[in-house]
């Protein structure tokens, strides 16, 4: 038999005719890549007729993007278990499985697929929604609901809140209610809030603002609402919101969380961060990030037109983040936040004997609150411009220590057997130099007396005595000594503070010995480093290692430096320590209370580029009970000269020592 030319021809293309398993496979191939066009290319011309192009790849693009969908597999299942095609036929239908990865949880489904043949007799897929899912009808959708986890709270050493999940007020307009007055209203408004109206207005230009929408503006007290309920246009509405029960006394400590940059979201998106999300952004809310943040659940669903759930596809429970608990007690801090009155410093307190830190304080700080509805710009200005820098961590700046540093040299000095208690020193006038190479350079000190013993330095905090002690010593017997009280050294606690110096690049030369003895030159301590300083006079030579999380609190305390001096030598520092409090005349005398044997040394660091120079003055106390060693307090101010000096910090120390230097912790 003899065939024709255009016979042939047709023959040979049907030949090349793809089957419906080959043209499933290369529709299952697109949806893998996500290519979404190439997809539609292999529908129906009756699908087609249905969808557009366009709509059809934004379909499965939403669908994608809103459950998060990653690690998409369509697996064609074998020939034997999808009925063969009559040859004749122009319909078959193919088996096949979907597995894929969402945000609420794997998803995976078996389901069929028919595929029809066109007009050219190719193989296409008769679409319908149920390929995206088995359940979904024409007109359903696919809602992705993400169900955010509770973040874990921060709680102080006996349970109170320091950073909680709670409820705000959040005081909002609903623009088209304002009326004729609503000028005047976001006038008051402003005022009331402490914002500009400027702010109000570009919150209500919003795109998504629309009429009888609730535009929240800011947080609101009970003296704002009261102020500004009853105008038109003018609602508050109760939102779930983190709070800090301390506010600003706490501020530093807790730090705040705020809405994810984009920046931030670009870095960490992998972990599952989303653009709504809330994450820490100082202090310990960002410190423990990790552990407070929880993970979200979520659920996905197929709805009907009006929403109706036809399918649950995925669901997952939030799990809750973890919460800390920490060894601050949160009366104690907020008690030496208010004695600061605004003032300039910082203060850190311990337990002497355990280690735990029980408050550390900047002054003045920020209300932390204020970030729940976003920090208008004027405030934030007027943060940042303020001389004062509430915004500064002060409690982790590094600070001159000053005279409160002589306890460090003097039990060096001990430790080292270069001088003894009883070693009496002739020092004649207010100032001294060494010899003729130290030029016009001199140390000072506030009283006139021919000679001193070391109790006598301690008492009445004498420059000159502890500068011939520390160039007695030396240099390298001097620094071997002072770095066993950790100087160098990161302290050993989760919250990051910089590291004490003693001299940047070693000390240079008599004259900076002279003054490193009694806490000049370049010695620098954060206010907490200083309180540890202070643990081995408590602990017959022993530092504690400093204990921030409670579950790590043992009761019993670690040394972080074990005998930086002997017993006998921290007892002797210990005994001069209470006589500075003691001796009507001693420098610290004002912290003298009837009832408690208070141990204390005063110190004043000079601000200053050069000798001779007026400079400003920091204040420093340190004190403890010393029959009941449950508190060691810390406290720096600055800027005290003309105020009293030192003796400005320790009348507000004194009140503390009153209040809570018998309590046990």
């Amino acid at each position: 038999m003899l065939l024709t030319i255009g016979s042939l021809a047709a023959a040979c293309d049907k030949e090349k005719k793809k089957t419906p398993e080959q043209q499933f496979q290369a529709y299952a191939d697109a949806w893998q890549a996500g290519r979404y066009d190439a997809m539609y290319e292999l529908l129906s011309p009756d699908s087609q007729k249905k969808i557009s192009k366009d709509d059809f790849v934004k379909k499965y693009t939403s669908i994608q993007q809103g459950i998060e969908m990653q690690n998409l597999a369509v697996r064609p299942e074998p020939a034997a278990s999808s009925p063969a095609a009559p040859a004749q036929s122009n319909k078959v239908e193919l088996r096949y499985r979907v597995s894929m990865t969402t945000f609420a949880g794997d998803i995976e489904y078996g389901h069929h697929a028919e595929m029809v043949r066109d007009s050219n007799a190719d193989w296409k897929v008769d679409w319908n929604p149920s390929l995206i899912f088995p359940s979904m009808r024409d007109g359903d959708k696919v809602a992705a609901q993400v169900v955010k986890a509770p973040r874990g709270q921060i709680f102080d050493r006996n349970g109170d809140g320091l950073a909680v999940n709670g409820k705000v007020t959040v005081v909002g307009l609903v623009p088209d209610q304002l009326g004729e007055k609503a000028e005047e209203t976001k006038q008051v408004v402003a005022r009331q809030l402490h914002i500009a109206v400027d702010d109000i207005n570009n919150k209500l230009k919003a795109p998504w603002v629309k009429p009888g929408v609730f535009v929240p503006i800011a947080t609101a007290d009970d003296r704002m609402r009261i102020t500004l309920q009853g105008l038109d246009g003018v609602s508050f509405q109760q939102k779930s919101a983190r709070t800090y029960p301390l506010g600003e006394a706490a501020a530093h400590l807790t730090g705040y969380v705020q809405t994810i940059s984009a920046e931030q979201l670009g870095k960490l998106q992998d972990k599952g961060y989303n653009a709504d999300d809330k994450i820490g952004k100082a202090g310990l809310e960002q410190i423990f990030e990790d552990t407070l943040r929880g993970k979200d659940g979520g659920k996905i669903a197929v709805t009907d037109d009006k929403g109706a759930v036809r399918e649950i596809l995925a669901q997952r429970d939030p799990i809750p983040g973890q919460d800390v608990k920490i060894t601050v007690d949160a009366s104690l801090q907020r008690a030496i936040y208010e004695q600061y009155n605004g003032d300039a410093g910082a203060a850190a307190a311990v337990q002497p004997q355990t280690g735990e830190i029980l408050a550390l304080v900047s002054s003045p700080a920020y209300d932390p609150n204020a970030f729940v509805a976003g920090v208008p710009a004027e405030q934030w200005n007027s943060w940042n411009n303020d001389p004062k820098l509430p915004l500064l961590n002060r409690f982790t700046k590094l600070y001159a220590p000053g005279s409160i540093f002589k306890t460090v040299t003097a039990a060096v000095g001990l430790e080292a057997k270069v001088t003894k208690p009883d070693r009496i020193r002739q020092i004649q006038g207010l100032h001294w130099t060494k010899d003729a190479s130290w030029g016009n350079y001199y140390v000072t000190r506030d009283r006139d007396v021919p000679s001193e013993n070391l109790r006598d330095a301690i008492v009445y905090s004498d420059n000159i005595f502890l500068a011939q002690e520390a160039l007695e010593m030396g240099k390298d017997t001097f620094t071997q000594g002072a770095l066993a009280f950790g100087f160098g050294e990161a302290l050993p606690i989760p919250y990051p503070f910089p590291v004490a110096s003693l001299a940047n690049k070693g000390i240079a030369g008599d004259i900076q010995l002279a003054d490193s003895a009694y806490g000049q030159g370049e010695v620098q301590m954060s206010p907490l480093h200083v309180a540890l300083a202070y643990t081995p006079f408590v602990n017959k030579g022993d530092l504690m290692k400093p204990v921030l999380l409670k579950d790590e609190a043992s009761g019993q305390g670690t040394p972080w430096k074990k005998s930086v001096v002997g017993a006998d030598v921290a007892e002797t520092i210990r005994q001069d320590l209470i006589e500075a409090v003691r001796d009507p005349n001693g420098f610290a005398y004002g912290a003298n209370l009837p009832g408690m044997t208070v141990a204390g040394k005063t110190g004043t660091a000079e601000l200053k580029q050069k000798k001779g120079e007026d400079g400003k003055e920091n204040g420093w106390f340190a004190a403890f009970n010393a029959d009941k060693p449950q508190l060691l307090l810390t406290m720096m101010i600055e800027d005290v000269k003309g105020r009293g000096g030192s003796s400005y910090v320790v009348a507000k120390a004194k009140k503390m020592m009153s209040r809570f230097g018998k309590q046990s912790w």
